[in-house]
């Protein structure tokens, strides 16, 4: 199906190293605490097979305590740290969980008896000390059914995705040979690890044998000192969170300086904005480096320093074509439907009663993103393929929102059902300074084509986010009173 790489696990040939604000733990000293909670957990009751929910936000405790659930063999969950109880409840039955654990207050879920819902263990100034001895994962990459994650709901309710251990670590090796970490790396990812994206720094992490630097990623402006003063190589985070990282360095000009050791800039989870990239790579003399992944399938094509645009080429061994509405392939450059091949494809999608429907892991994936490959490979993702009818033309709503945004701003194309037209294309800019809607309809003309001009145009200072840092296109619409509009999920 794909070129092979090699998915053993050699031994580890430098110490992984997990760093915080205020406290650096490596080597033996890591290893034992990860024995250490291993063991708490074990007494508890965990056992090799259990399928356990993991909630919390990001800490050293949380990075060890997932260690110690691999390590333990265990079938992972993890959880926004802000998901409400009867959402985590849902979670727990679908999955058909056994624990939670969690750093939360939470005593008990539904079907989730009080006895098995545990906090992170913590090592006890007076417990023993274990023989050291090497974190051993290898059991745990082996497993069905490693990890249990959930999409991020944009065409419709997330769904639980399945992923094989051997599917996790083949994609997280390629990711390494393709973007070339190393063990003198330094992690700073300003992401929840509970998501696909943060979750797969961890792995990174844990097999380049580099440094994680756990920053306070919900205050950016700490979080970027904090990256600087550790002198980090490595930045990962969504769109929406560069926004933030420049508001902070205009501030404060004097963190450039701590940042100029990065040499990834690393961005997903959401479409990269034109003007964003422009402004970034103005300010820091390095590209933002575009990704494009799946939860379903891991990190499918990445930017590199070495070949930074667009979302660069597919993973060694991963391949992708676009495809015409018509089954047929779509020529260099053209527009179509993305599909993947890849061995880091999941085993199958949970369903409500908790069984798994596989994918034939023969077959190509289709991602249902519109996007397109040009002559030399490099691969450009639009969006999501959600197609709108409007005056006998079909439109792309994501399509038009990149060309918008030529406007300066970012820019929401919201599809409204429309008797007349077939359908209504509201444009909303995200303009902190408030200039007026027609003012903003001027500028985003030249860009557009008769046919694509907007019906209406809106102004809000941002848009508001998933938990994740996409756009939350739901809120959005509720914000404007907009009905949902056409196709799975009224995601455009």
């Amino acid at each position: 199906m794909t070129d092979t790489i090699a998915t053993t696990l050699a031994p580890p040939v430098s110490a992984a190293r997990l760093v915080d604000g205020t406290a650096r733990i490596e080597g033996p000293t890591l290893d034992r605490r990860v024995h250490a909670a291993a063991h708490a957990l074990r007494e508890l009751g965990i056992r090799s097979g259990d399928r356990v929910l993991v909630q919390g936000d990001n800490s050293v405790d949380y990075v060890v305590t997932l260690l110690a659930l691999m390590h333990l063999d265990t079938s992972l969950v993890p959880l926004d740290h802000r998901l409400s109880a009867a959402d985590a409840g849902a979670a727990a039955r679908q999955a058909h969980a056994h624990w939670l654990v969690t750093a939360g207050t939470t005593t008990a879920l539904p079907g989730l008896p009080a006895h098995r819902v545990v906090h992170y263990p913590r090592l006890a100034a007076d417990a023993p000390q274990l023989p050291p001895a090497a974190v051993d994962l290898t059991r745990w990459f082996d497993r069905p059914d490693a990890l249990v994650l959930w999409s991020s709901g944009t065409t419709g309710r997330p769904k639980g995705v399945v992923k094989p251990g051997r599917a996790v670590l083949d994609n997280s090796q390629r990711t390494i040979q393709a973007m070339g970490y190393r063990a003198d790396d330094v992690l700073a990812p300003l992401l929840p690890f509970s998501h696909q994206y943060g979750l797969s720094v961890i792995l990174l992490w844990w097999l380049a044998r580099c440094t994680l630097l756990v920053t306070p990623y919900q205050r950016i402006d700490a979080a970027v000192q904090q990256a600087a003063a550790h002198g980090a190589t490595a930045v990962d985070a969504a769109p929406s969170t560069y926004h933030s990282l420049l508001g902070v360095l205009r501030r404060r000009p004097e963190v450039r300086a701590g940042l100029a050791g990065v040499r990834i800039w690393g961005v997903g989870g959401a479409p990269l904005p034109a003007p964003l990239a422009e402004s970034f790579r103005t300010a820091m003399g390095r590209p933002l480096l575009d990704g494009y992944g799946l939860t379903e399938l891991g990190n499918v094509a990445l930017a590199t320093p070495d070949a930074p645009l667009g979302c660069g080429r597919p993973l060694p061994g991963v391949r992708l074509r676009v495809m015409r509405p018509d089954g047929t392939a779509a020529a260099p450059g053209e527009l179509g439907g993305i599909e993947v091949r890849s061995p880091g494809l999941m085993a199958g999608y949970l369903q409500e009663d908790g069984s798994l429907t596989p994918v034939d892991p023969d077959a190509w994936y289709p991602t249902a993103d519109l996007g397109s490959v040009d002559a030399d490979g490099i691969v450009r993702v639009v969006g999501r393929n959600q197609a709108v009818h409007r005056l006998g033309f079909t439109l792309y709503p994501e399509s038009l929102e990149r060309r918008a945004e030529a406007c300066g701003r970012p820019v929401k194309v919201l599809a409204v059902p429309d008797q007349r037209r077939g359908s209504a294309l509201h444009f909303v800019v995200a303009d902190p300074d408030g200039e007026a809607p027609l003012t903003w309809r001027r500028r985003l003309a030249p860009h557009l084509a008769e046919y694509e001009q907007p019906n209406a145009v809106h102004v809000v200072g941002h848009f508001p986010l998933t938990a994740n840092g996409k756009t939350d296109t739901r809120a959005l619409r509720a914000l404007l009173g907009l009905a949902p509009g056409p196709g799975p999920g009224a995601g455009g």
